[in-house]
């Protein structure tokens, strides 16, 4: 069993390519839905395109595959310049958000029919499809119709039928949109797994922010199609470089303020809030006196009552306020606090106290935590 899924991933792992976008842009009519966008895939790597719908991260996948052309900008799989080329000339799999599995076949044969395409012969076509259906553990299913399958079943026989012919990209559409919570986070996990399995390139298509954060190595955060900021999850999260990400990532808070020292030389500097006066990381092209938005996530953020004996973190910010709301979720607990006339949502990990509403309240912000936007 394990030798036929070395044989698979040391083949693929012979073939892995990196993927390069250049000045990429693409009208409908007078209608831009790519603009300018410019991204490096690293060879076996696992690459998100995130955005909620409409954003222009399906047309850049169709661009990928050869289903679209782009209106200006190359495209480049490794070295090899495939701007021009049909998605049959690219060698790139797909897996899309419907599965695309034909009813009246077997797993095997919808899994082979990409390698009949190609005129495989029939010894080499029948080991491809073992391997590949061992891949995503479906070889026992391998007789069975796709009305037979569960959806996390069928999706992953569309996983094996993508990688049967050995591409050299493998492109994913919103490919857990269709599964229940329960099977999205099965899903996630196998596809992890695949993805470490065979270190082949994957550029993956969705506005599933959790899939993203969980699974990507790097993530393109598009809007109106362009890129608002391209990172590892965690830079993403920690480090939001516009208001549209910090609120499209997760839930943070927005406090106002003005830029009242000069950066240091981390990119901290001192910002004056209704809140209180606190350090944030503040972008190269602010100045003292400028304006600035600065992101605090919820998280960020210790609760206590106000009367309690301080121990203040080191870094920490302390705010006094009131206690609005305090909900209680089990593993945590959300409050929101009213600190002179800012509303601030804290959520409390492990809470171990009665409820804080209708309490006056001390918030401790942790200070490398507080990110000022760019805009």
């Amino acid at each position: 069993m394990h030798g036929r899924a070395v044989s698979i991933c040391s083949l693929i792992l012979s073939l892995v390519t990196s993927l390069r976008l250049t000045n990429i842009r693409k009208t409908f009519d007078q209608t831009v839905a790519v603009e300018n966008v410019s991204i490096e895939v690293l060879a076996g790597s696992l690459f998100f395109l995130l955005g909620s719908s409409g954003c222009g991260k399906t047309t850049i996948l169709r661009m990928i595959a050869g289903f679209v052309q782009p209106t200006a900008g190359r495209i480049f799989f490794g070295d090899r310049d495939v701007t021009t080329l049909s998605p049959e000339k690219r060698n790139a799999g797909m897996v899309f958000q419907s599965y695309a599995l034909w009813p009246h076949m077997t797993v095997s044969q919808n899994v082979g029919f990409g390698l009949d395409v190609r005129r495989m012969p029939s010894a080499e076509k029948k080991n491809r499809i073992g391997e590949s259906l061992e891949l995503v553990r479906m070889s026992q299913y391998a007789e069975r119709l796709p009305n037979q399958l569960s959806g996390g079943q069928q999706q992953r026989v569309a996983l094996a039928r993508a990688i049967a012919f050995r591409p050299d990209l493998l492109l994913l559409d919103e490919p857990l949109s269709n599964l229940d919570a329960k099977l999205r986070l099965e899903m996630r996990s196998e596809i992890r797994r695949i993805s470490n399995e065979l270190r082949i390139t994957m550029i993956y298509v969705t506005h599933d922010q959790h899939e993203a954060l969980s699974l990507a190595d790097q993530i393109a955060v598009m809007s109106a199609g362009k890129i608002e900021q391209l990172g590892s999850p965690r830079d993403i999260y920690q480090r939001p470089r516009t208001r549209f990400v910090a609120e499209f990532i997760g839930e943070t808070n927005f406090v106002s303020g003005e830029i009242q020292g000069v950066r240091d030389s981390s990119g901290f500097a001192e910002v004056r809030t209704p809140i209180a006066t606190m350090r944030a990381l503040v972008p190269s092209t602010k100045k003292v006196g400028d304006r600035i938005t600065l992101s605090i996530r919820p998280e960020a953020i210790t609760i206590d009552h106000a009367s309690a004996v301080s121990n203040p973190q080191s870094c920490a910010t302390i705010v006094l306020g009131n206690c609005l709301e305090s909900t209680y979720l089990g593993a945590n607990a959300q409050h929101l606090v009213d600190a002179n006339g800012q509303r601030i949502k804290v959520f409390e990990v492990n809470p171990n106290s009665s409820s804080f509403a209708g309490k006056q309240v001390r918030l401790s912000i942790i200070t490398d935590q507080v990110v000022g936007l760019e805009e």
